[in-house]
Protein backbone atom coordinates (compact mmCIF):
# COMPACT_ATOMS: atom_id res chain seq x y z
CA UNK A 1 0.00 0.00 0.00
CA UNK A 2 1.30 3.46 -0.93
CA UNK A 3 1.68 5.95 1.86
CA UNK A 4 0.26 9.47 1.55
CA UNK A 5 3.71 10.96 1.00
CA UNK A 6 4.49 8.43 -1.73
CA UNK A 7 1.23 9.21 -3.53
CA UNK A 8 2.05 12.91 -3.29
CA UNK A 9 5.45 12.35 -4.90
CA UNK A 10 3.91 10.17 -7.61
CA UNK A 11 1.40 12.88 -8.48
CA UNK A 12 4.19 15.42 -8.47
CA UNK A 13 6.05 13.42 -11.12
CA UNK A 14 3.17 14.01 -13.51
CA UNK A 15 2.67 17.63 -12.47
CA UNK A 16 5.17 18.99 -14.98
CA UNK A 17 3.53 17.14 -17.87
CA UNK A 18 0.02 18.13 -16.77
CA UNK A 19 0.77 21.80 -16.16
CA UNK A 20 2.92 22.22 -19.26
CA UNK A 21 0.41 20.47 -21.55
CA UNK A 22 -2.64 22.20 -20.03
CA UNK A 23 -1.01 25.61 -20.20
CA UNK A 24 0.10 25.04 -23.79
CA UNK A 25 -3.34 23.70 -24.72
CA UNK A 26 -5.17 26.75 -23.38
CA UNK A 27 -2.71 29.29 -24.75
CA UNK A 28 -2.35 27.66 -28.17
CA UNK A 29 -6.08 27.19 -28.71
CA UNK A 30 -6.98 30.62 -27.39
CA UNK A 31 -4.29 32.11 -29.62
CA UNK A 32 -6.13 30.60 -32.58
CA UNK A 33 -9.43 31.94 -31.28
CA UNK A 34 -7.97 35.39 -30.64
CA UNK A 35 -6.31 35.52 -34.05
CA UNK A 36 -9.49 34.51 -35.88
CA UNK A 37 -11.62 36.94 -33.85
CA UNK A 38 -9.05 39.67 -34.51
CA UNK A 39 -9.31 38.79 -38.18
CA UNK A 40 -13.14 39.04 -37.99
CA UNK A 41 -13.70 35.42 -39.06
CA UNK A 42 -16.95 33.56 -38.37
CA UNK A 43 -17.60 31.33 -35.32
CA UNK A 44 -17.76 28.30 -37.66
CA UNK A 45 -14.23 29.03 -38.87
CA UNK A 46 -13.09 29.50 -35.27
CA UNK A 47 -14.40 26.04 -34.35
CA UNK A 48 -12.92 24.32 -37.40
CA UNK A 49 -9.48 25.86 -37.00
CA UNK A 50 -9.60 25.62 -33.20
CA UNK A 51 -10.41 21.91 -33.00
CA UNK A 52 -8.06 21.01 -35.85
CA UNK A 53 -5.27 22.81 -34.04
CA UNK A 54 -6.28 21.28 -30.69
CA UNK A 55 -6.09 17.69 -31.91
CA UNK A 56 -3.01 18.14 -34.10
CA UNK A 57 -0.98 20.00 -31.47
CA UNK A 58 -2.16 17.68 -28.68
CA UNK A 59 -1.08 14.62 -30.63
CA UNK A 60 2.22 16.28 -31.52
CA UNK A 61 2.95 17.10 -27.87
CA UNK A 62 1.95 13.62 -26.72
CA UNK A 63 4.15 11.83 -29.25
CA UNK A 64 7.00 14.22 -28.49
CA UNK A 65 6.72 13.44 -24.77
CA UNK A 66 6.49 9.70 -25.50
CA UNK A 67 9.55 9.68 -27.76
CA UNK A 68 11.51 11.96 -25.41
CA UNK A 69 10.83 9.80 -22.36
CA UNK A 70 11.59 6.61 -24.29
CA UNK A 71 14.83 8.04 -25.69
CA UNK A 72 15.94 9.22 -22.24
CA UNK A 73 15.48 5.73 -20.79
CA UNK A 74 17.22 4.07 -23.73
CA UNK A 75 20.18 6.44 -23.44
CA UNK A 76 20.49 5.80 -19.70
CA UNK A 77 20.32 2.03 -20.20
CA UNK A 78 22.97 2.17 -22.93
CA UNK A 79 25.36 4.17 -20.72
CA UNK A 80 24.65 1.91 -17.74
CA UNK A 81 25.51 -1.14 -19.84
CA UNK A 82 28.78 0.48 -20.91
CA UNK A 83 29.66 1.21 -17.27
CA UNK A 84 28.79 -2.36 -16.29
CA UNK A 85 31.08 -3.67 -19.01
CA UNK A 86 33.96 -1.50 -17.75
CA UNK A 87 33.38 -2.64 -14.17
CA UNK A 88 33.77 -6.25 -15.31
CA UNK A 89 36.57 -5.68 -17.83
CA UNK A 90 38.79 -3.09 -16.09
CA UNK A 91 37.74 -3.13 -12.41
CA UNK A 92 40.97 -1.61 -11.11
CA UNK A 93 40.62 1.43 -13.37
CA UNK A 94 37.03 1.86 -12.21
CA UNK A 95 38.08 1.56 -8.56
CA UNK A 96 40.63 4.28 -9.17
CA UNK A 97 37.87 6.49 -10.55
CA UNK A 98 35.84 5.86 -7.39
CA UNK A 99 38.90 6.75 -5.34
CA UNK A 100 39.37 10.04 -7.22
CA UNK A 101 35.71 10.97 -6.90
CA UNK A 102 35.63 10.33 -3.16
CA UNK A 103 38.97 12.06 -2.62
CA UNK A 104 37.41 15.11 -4.22
CA UNK A 105 34.67 14.89 -1.61
CA UNK A 106 37.19 14.97 1.23
CA UNK A 107 37.66 11.26 2.00
CA UNK A 108 41.23 10.08 2.57
CA UNK A 109 43.37 7.37 4.13
CA UNK A 110 41.75 4.22 5.47
CA UNK A 111 38.32 5.80 5.37
CA UNK A 112 38.72 6.37 1.62
CA UNK A 113 39.85 2.78 1.00
CA UNK A 114 36.97 1.41 3.08
CA UNK A 115 34.50 3.42 0.99
CA UNK A 116 36.06 2.22 -2.27
CA UNK A 117 35.92 -1.38 -1.06
CA UNK A 118 32.30 -1.05 0.08
CA UNK A 119 31.08 0.53 -3.17
CA UNK A 120 32.91 -1.94 -5.40
CA UNK A 121 31.56 -4.92 -3.44
CA UNK A 122 28.10 -4.46 -4.99
CA UNK A 123 28.12 -4.39 -8.80
CA UNK A 124 24.74 -2.72 -9.28
CA UNK A 125 25.46 -0.04 -6.69
CA UNK A 126 28.90 0.41 -8.25
CA UNK A 127 27.35 1.04 -11.68
CA UNK A 128 24.72 3.38 -10.21
CA UNK A 129 27.42 5.29 -8.35
CA UNK A 130 29.48 5.79 -11.51
CA UNK A 131 26.42 6.82 -13.51
CA UNK A 132 25.55 9.48 -10.97
CA UNK A 133 28.95 10.68 -9.82
CA UNK A 134 31.02 10.31 -13.00
CA UNK A 135 28.49 10.83 -15.81
CA UNK A 136 26.03 13.00 -13.86
CA UNK A 137 23.13 10.90 -15.11
CA UNK A 138 20.10 10.16 -12.97
CA UNK A 139 17.81 7.15 -13.20
CA UNK A 140 14.83 8.13 -15.40
CA UNK A 141 11.37 8.16 -13.86
CA UNK A 142 9.77 4.73 -13.60
CA UNK A 143 6.51 5.77 -15.28
CA UNK A 144 6.04 4.40 -18.79
CA UNK A 145 6.64 6.57 -21.85
CA UNK A 146 3.16 5.67 -23.13
CA UNK A 147 1.53 6.79 -19.88
CA UNK A 148 3.39 10.13 -20.02
CA UNK A 149 2.20 10.62 -23.59
CA UNK A 150 -1.41 9.89 -22.66
CA UNK A 151 -1.27 12.27 -19.68
CA UNK A 152 0.10 14.99 -21.97
CA UNK A 153 -2.59 14.50 -24.64
CA UNK A 154 -5.51 14.37 -22.17
CA UNK A 155 -4.26 17.46 -20.31
CA UNK A 156 -3.70 19.39 -23.54
CA UNK A 157 -7.08 18.45 -25.05
CA UNK A 158 -9.10 18.99 -21.87
CA UNK A 159 -7.62 22.40 -21.09
CA UNK A 160 -7.36 23.45 -24.74
CA UNK A 161 -11.06 22.89 -25.34
CA UNK A 162 -12.00 25.53 -22.75
CA UNK A 163 -11.57 28.60 -25.06
CA UNK A 164 -13.75 26.84 -27.67
CA UNK A 165 -16.65 25.99 -25.33
CA UNK A 166 -18.50 29.32 -25.79
CA UNK A 167 -18.55 28.76 -29.55
CA UNK A 168 -19.72 25.16 -29.10
CA UNK A 169 -22.50 26.17 -26.71
CA UNK A 170 -23.68 29.49 -28.15
CA UNK A 171 -22.65 29.15 -31.80
CA UNK A 172 -22.82 32.41 -33.74
CA UNK A 173 -24.08 34.18 -30.62
CA UNK A 174 -20.92 33.36 -28.71
CA UNK A 175 -19.11 36.20 -27.00
CA UNK A 176 -15.35 36.60 -27.26
CA UNK A 177 -15.49 38.11 -23.79
CA UNK A 178 -16.80 34.83 -22.36
CA UNK A 179 -13.94 32.96 -24.04
CA UNK A 180 -11.46 35.42 -22.52
CA UNK A 181 -12.98 35.01 -19.05
CA UNK A 182 -12.96 31.21 -19.26
CA UNK A 183 -9.36 31.18 -20.47
CA UNK A 184 -8.25 33.51 -17.68
CA UNK A 185 -10.03 31.46 -15.02
CA UNK A 186 -8.55 28.20 -16.35
CA UNK A 187 -5.02 29.60 -16.55
CA UNK A 188 -5.22 30.96 -13.02
CA UNK A 189 -6.67 27.70 -11.70
CA UNK A 190 -4.01 25.50 -13.29
CA UNK A 191 -1.30 27.83 -12.07
CA UNK A 192 -2.72 27.76 -8.56
CA UNK A 193 -2.62 23.94 -8.56
CA UNK A 194 1.17 24.10 -8.79
CA UNK A 195 1.24 25.38 -5.21
CA UNK A 196 0.19 21.89 -4.05
CA UNK A 197 3.66 20.67 -4.96
CA UNK A 198 5.77 23.77 -4.29
CA UNK A 199 6.34 26.45 -1.68
CA UNK A 200 4.91 29.21 -3.88
CA UNK A 201 1.56 30.65 -2.75
CA UNK A 202 -1.46 29.59 -4.81
CA UNK A 203 -2.28 33.21 -5.67
CA UNK A 204 1.11 34.17 -7.10
CA UNK A 205 1.46 30.81 -8.80
CA UNK A 206 -1.89 31.31 -10.52
CA UNK A 207 -1.17 34.94 -11.33
CA UNK A 208 2.17 34.02 -12.92
CA UNK A 209 0.56 31.56 -15.32
CA UNK A 210 -2.25 33.98 -16.10
CA UNK A 211 0.20 36.74 -17.04
CA UNK A 212 2.41 34.47 -19.15
CA UNK A 213 -0.49 32.79 -20.96
CA UNK A 214 -2.47 35.99 -21.31
CA UNK A 215 0.48 37.74 -22.93
CA UNK A 216 0.59 35.13 -25.68
CA UNK A 217 -3.15 35.56 -26.29
CA UNK A 218 -2.82 39.34 -26.58
CA UNK A 219 -0.03 38.94 -29.11
CA UNK A 220 -2.13 36.49 -31.17
CA UNK A 221 -5.12 38.84 -31.18
CA UNK A 222 -2.90 41.72 -32.28
CA UNK A 223 -1.47 39.65 -35.13
CA UNK A 224 -4.93 38.66 -36.33
CA UNK A 225 -6.11 42.28 -36.20
CA UNK A 226 -2.99 43.50 -38.01
CA UNK A 227 -3.34 40.87 -40.75
CA UNK A 228 -6.99 41.80 -41.23
CA UNK A 229 -6.01 45.45 -41.64
CA UNK A 230 -3.30 44.55 -44.17
CA UNK A 231 -5.68 42.30 -46.10
CA UNK A 232 -8.26 45.06 -46.10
Amino acid sequence: MQRTGEKHVLAGRYLKDIVFAANDGIVTTFAVVAATVGGALSPAVILIIGFANLLADGFSMATGNYLGTKSEKEFYEKEAERERDEVKRIPEDERQEIREILAGRGYQGSQLEDMVSLISSNEQFWVDFMMHEELKLFVPETESALKNGIVTFVSFAAAGSIPLLPYVIFGKNASFGIAVAMMAFALFGIGALRSLFSKTSWFFSGLEMLVVGGSAAVIAYGIGFALKSLAG
